[in-house]
């Protein structure tokens, strides 16, 4: 496994989809990255020699490229920002709602959690159902 940015790529996919697996990169830049630091992307990420890497990180690095943790610390700035001025897709993330405009009476499971019963529930076995759910 060839390390990347302090990140292993699978050393057996080709070099355009191991590079994927760095966050921040996808199919169009991984293949701007291959061309710009002179490599062939049906090469296996295992057959690069040191040299290949080397210029592959020099073009990850010297270029205007947000990844890893740059881009991390971006997007939870931006959602920090959101969040501070009060504007209402701050509000969703505050909240853990969809903030694209899904709905939410049904699904949005993703962001709202497991479901929760709210009010009353008549019967006992109704009730230990409950609580062994919590």
């Amino acid at each position: 496994m060839p390390r990347v940015l302090g990140i292993d790529i699978p050393g057996r996919k080709r070099l355009e989809y191991a590079l994927q697996y760095i966050y921040g990169i996808g199919p169009t830049l991984a293949k701007e990255v291959i061309v710009k630091a002179k490599l062939e992307s049906v090469v296996k990420a295992d057959d690069l020699s040191d040299e290949d890497i080397q210029r592959l990180v020099a073009v990850l690095q010297s270029s205007d490229y947000n990844i890893e943790g740059d881009l991390r610390r971006e997007i939870s700035a931006n959602i920090r920002r959101l969040i501070s001025i009060g504007s209402y897709r701050g509000l969703r993330h505050r909240r853990g709602l969809p903030v694209r405009g899904q709905r939410t009476k049904t699904n949005a499971r993703t962001r709202k959690g497991a479901k929760r019963t709210v009010g009353v529930v008549r019967g006992k076995d109704a009730r230990s159902a409950v609580k062994a759910g919590k």
